[in-house]
C-alpha cells in the first residue's frame, strides 16, 4: 500500500440528532467547551481530547437511511482513564446503559451509552492509547 493510501488514524466521528440544539447542549455539556464549528439547523463539531480529535453531529435529515427506532452503525470508542466514572457522568447527563464496563485483557476496559439521540458512544481505558501518550501527559 502506497503512504497516500494508508489509514493514518481517526479523524471525524458524526453522529446524527433530530434537535441539533439539544445535542448542542447536552455535547457542550459532556465536553466543557462549545463547538468550534457551527452550520446552523445542519452540523455541529468539536475538537476535543488529547489530540483534538473531531466530533459532528449532523442533522438526521442528512442520515443515509431513515431511523428504525434501534441504535445503529459502528462503535466508536473514545479514551479515558477511568470507564466506570466517565459512563457515570455520561449516565448522570442523561445517557442510557448500553454496554457494561467489561475487561477486555489487561490493560483494556471498554463501556458503551445511548446518547440521547440514539447514537452508541463508547468509551475505552486502552493501554496502547495511554502507552502512546507523551510523558507529560501520562
Amino acid at each position: 500500500m502506497t503512504t497516500s493510501a494508508a489509514l493514518r488514524g481517526l479523524t471525524t466521528v458524526t453522529f446524527f440528532a433530530d434537535d441539533l440544539d439539544a445535542a448542542r447542549a447536552w455535547y457542550t455539556e459532556v465536553f466543557g467547551i462549545e463547538p468550534y464549528f457551527v452550520r446552523e439547523g445542519a452540523y455541529l463539531e468539536w475538537r476535543i481530547g488529547d489530540y483534538q480529535h473531531e466530533f459532528g453531529v449532523l442533522n438526521s435529515r442528512f442520515a443515509p437511511h431513515p431511523h428504525s427506532g434501534r441504535p445503529g452503525g459502528a462503535i466508536v470508542y473514545w479514551a479515558v482513564d477511568d470507564v466506570e466514572a466517565a459512563c457515570g457522568r455520561l449516565l448522570s447527563l442523561g445517557a442510557l446503559p448500553h454496554g457494561e464496563p467489561t475487561e477486555r485483557g489487561a490493560g483494556y476496559v471498554t463501556a458503551s451509552v445511548l446518547d440521547p439521540f440514539g447514537n452508541i458512544l463508547g468509551v475505552m481505558l486502552n493501554q496502547h492509547y495511554q502507552d502512546m501518550l507523551p510523558d507529560q501527559r501520562r
